[in-house]
């Protein structure tokens, strides 16, 4: 195939995977409101492990992952899908998708700290990208108008800080591994991990949890996400980062929050308040500044 028609159908797959996971947000917002967020989040990943083992096997590419890559399969499996799934739901419980989305997509901020302490190089862009970040998510927050009473709310920014950081251990780690498989080729058995784990934990800490089977909300919401945005998405992002340097890939990505907050004000009717565009700014910044540094190393 072509240079410039690989790198035009790349540029397409980038627009669908910020589409995909844009929209993926409010949806998934709908769909907590017939399901407890760790079920949804176990039924989620069952989905998207079933799609993953149909899709490789339809590539022909299903293969048993080689002993080397299995730390990486439990690791994604563990920290990027279990964790990022049921820390998301639990946090966009009692927060609005759009400033959820925000909340998580600070994972990249957390890959600076964590670099560090691994060994890895940092430039001073990078810091001061982390340094914007945080004054992002402070404006964000609001702590002067913030109600330190209510423990749902504070629960629910936590939550999606924690789903941030779990996803930048995994992103630590999966730079750090030398791959046997391709990340696409690992997806079904990641995606196995946090089905197991997932399922463990909703009957364990939602032993009362449920699905509304009769609400059409529900079975829109998981189709969705489970069976067709996350892992063509995934699929699209592998393809992504194979064709396009990764800085455009990463800057490309920033669309996702921005995206989830404006189908968040069509599909919820959620507004966009001072703090949030400003603080979702300063995040964005943020993030973009220490894409940029990390490409220069």
């Amino acid at each position: 195939m072509a240079p410039k028609r690989v790198a035009r159908i790349a540029w397409l797959q980038l627009a669908a995977n910020i589409i995909l996971f844009g929209l993926s947000w409010p949806i998934i917002k709908i769909g907590l409101e017939a399901s407890t967020p760790l079920w949804f989040a176990a039924a989620r990943a069952t989905l998207s492990a079933t799609t993953a083992f149909i899709l490789l096997a339809c590539l022909g590419r299903l293969a048993w992952p080689h002993r080397a890559d299995w730390p990486i399969v439990l690791s994604v499996g563990a920290l990027q899908l279990s964790c990022f799934f049921a820390f998301s739901n639990l946090g966009m419980q009692s927060l609005p998708a759009g400033r959820s989305s925000v909340l998580a997509y600070t994972a990249t901020l957390w890959v600076v700290p964590l670099s560090l302490m691994v060994g890895e190089k940092v430039g001073w862009r990078a810091v001061a990208g982390v340094l914007l970040g945080l004054m992002g998510i402070v404006v964000l927050v609001e702590p002067l108008r913030f109600d330190w009473t209510d423990r749902t709310i504070l629960w629910g920014h936590a939550w999606l800080l924690l789903a941030g950081f779990t996803w930048a251990i995994a992103i630590v780690h999966i730079r750090r591994h030398r791959w046997k498989l391709t990340p696409l080729d690992a997806l079904p058995w990641q995606m196995s991990v946090a089905t197991i784990l997932l399922w463990t934990l909703a009957l364990f800490v939602e032993p009362a949890g449920h699905f509304e089977f009769g609400k059409m909300e529900l079975w829109m919401s998981l189709l969705y996400i489970g069976a067709f945005a996350g892992p063509i998405a995934t699929w699209a992002a592998v393809s992504v980062g194979r064709a396009l340097p990764p800085v455009v890939g990463s800057m490309g990505m920033l669309g996702v929050p921005l995206l989830s907050i404006a189908s968040s004000v069509v599909l919820l009717g959620e507004t966009i308040s001072a703090s949030l565009a400003i603080g979702t700014t300063l995040i964005i910044a943020g993030i973009a500044v220490v894409i940029l540094d990390k490409s220069r190393h």
